[in-house]
Formats: structure tokens, sequence, C-alpha cells
């Protein structure tokens, strides 16, 4: 049976799975924002179809698996809003639908371990509207859903590399505080393993096996490249957007021991190090 995957928000993440599933046959429709990606979205065998007002008729009555990555608003989930109906009527004959959400659900823990099991606390705004986005998708009846909580998410283009080049990386320094990442093809591999052993209500955390402070990593970025290391700045001294500094807000170590014991993943870049020696070695 053809598979075809109805993806909302194509972004990022959603376009390294895509990389995996079109050499296998698959059909993937992707929603966009802006008409200018669609000649890109297209080279990589995706069919773009314009949010909120692109057709997606044919994405409704052939889709046998549904990935959402695009955030909630003050508003609630953009894609439940417009089209609870349509997805409500195909849930049933789903195969697999997966949402991606972050490992914000469950707040500030001052550095100590958090793992599926632990309760949604969450200590910002975005972190609640994810935790109500989360409950909201759930709530469809029979919708084979997975939930996927990501961490920091870095990869091709989305290293420090550039910023330590330029000279205007900082390591900004909290006591205390640590960030667990992942790399955006570990997140690929994950959710075409749960593609492939579909487990309707799981939730999943998403993040490499070494919870570190942004100042190392940045600082090891450094020393890859051969540069002097960014100065340190204090947190509290720190100039930082509001959106920034909410992200130290939190400070936790994010287990992902599920996605390897029920899915048998092995992580490609099992910590920061081995992911930003790969991405400089490929151009970074």
């Amino acid at each position: 049976m053809k598979k075809t995957l109805l993806s909302f928000g194509h972004g990022y993440s959603a376009r390294a799975l895509a990389a995996r599933l079109v050499p296998q046959g698959w059909t993937i429709f992707g929603t966009t924002r802006n008409e200018a990606k669609f000649d890109a979205l297209a080279g990589e065998g995706i069919t773009p179809v314009l949010w909120p007002d692109g057709d997606l008729s044919t994405a409704f009555e052939t889709a046998s698996h549904l990935l959402i990555s695009a955030g909630p608003d003050v508003d609630g989930d953009p894609v439940l809003n417009r089209f609870r109906d349509q997805i409500a009527e195909m849930a049933p004959r789903l195969d697999w639908a997966g949402y991606l959400s972050t490992t914000g659900v469950y707040g500030d823990h001052q550095g100590g371990w958090v793992d599926e099991a632990t309760p949604l606390t969450p200590s910002t705004r975005r972190g609640q509207m994810r935790v109500d986005a989360e409950a909201d998708w759930r709530s469809l009846p029979g919708l084979p859903l997975h939930i996927f909580r990501l961490a920091g998410i870095y990869g091709p283009g989305r290293g420090p590399f550039e910023k330590v080049r330029q000279g205007t990386a900082r390591r900004i320094v909290k006591p205390g505080q640590v960030f667990s990442r992942i790399h955006v093809e570990d997140i690929a591999q994950v959710l075409e393993a749960s593609i492939d052993r579909p487990n309707p209500g799981a939730v999943y955390n998403l993040c490499d096996n070494d919870p570190a402070p942004p100042q190392d990593v940045i600082g090891h970025a450094a020393e890859l490249l051969g540069l002097p290391l960014p100065p340190e700045v204090d947190f509290e001294a720190a100039e930082m957007s509001p959106m920034a500094r909410s992200f130290y807000a939190e400070s936790k170590r994010v287990s992902n021991e599920r996605i390897k014991d029920e899915l048998g993943v092995k992580l490609i870049y099992s910590d920061y190090r081995s992911g930003l020696a790969a991405l400089l070695g490929a151009g970074g």
C-alpha cells in the first residue's frame, strides 16, 4: 500500500525525516507559509501546500501518516483550530500520527533528571501552550498519536560555528545551568523508527546522552575551529532577548532511555562533541 505523509509545518525536522522517506517511495504533502519555498521543497520530492489556504483535499483523502511540527500560539493549536473536523474524520484510518512537542513541558528541575513519566510543570507560557496542545491532540478519538518531546535542536545550518568565527559568540554562564540537545538527523531516525514500530499513545523524549552547560558547547566549537575561547559573561549581566533569557529559566537533564529501549534507536550523534565534529567536517 502506498504510504503518504501529511506534514503540517514542514520545516527543519520534518525535512530531515522526508529525506529518509522519499527515497523509499513515500508521497509527502508539506505545508509552508512561504510560497518562495515551493521550488526547494519540490526539489526534495515534497508536494508543497501553502498554509493556511492551500488545497489539502487530496492529502486528507490519501494520507496514511500525519506529522505535526507547527507550534501552538495564544489561540491554541493552529492545525486543530483550522482542520479539527477533517483530522477527526481521517484519524481512524491513519497508521501513525506524530506531534513534535518540547522538553519545555517539564519546566525547571534545577539540573535534575526528567523522563516521560515526570509531571508536566512548565515554567514558561510557551511551555504551558505546549502542554495544552498535547492534551488537545490527545483528545481526538481514534488518532494513533505519538508525542515527541524535543530538546534543543542543532544540525546543518544550526550550529554555533558562524558566531564563533565572527567573534560574536559569548559563553553565558549561569551556575548549575544545563541543557539537553539533539541533532536533527537523530530526530529523523527516531521518527522513522516510530513509524516502523507504531505504539499509539506513546511519548518519547528526543535528546542525546550528554546534557551540558551551554558555555561548554560554545567553548568546544571554538576549540574545533582553533580559535580563542569566546569571553565568559555572567548570565545576570548578559544582554539577551526576552526569548533567549527565558530558556535559562529552566535547567534539567532529560533521559532518552525510552527511544533506545522501545524503538531500538542507536544515536548517530550521542553527544554534542560528535555532532559538532560532524558539522564541521561537512562544512559546518
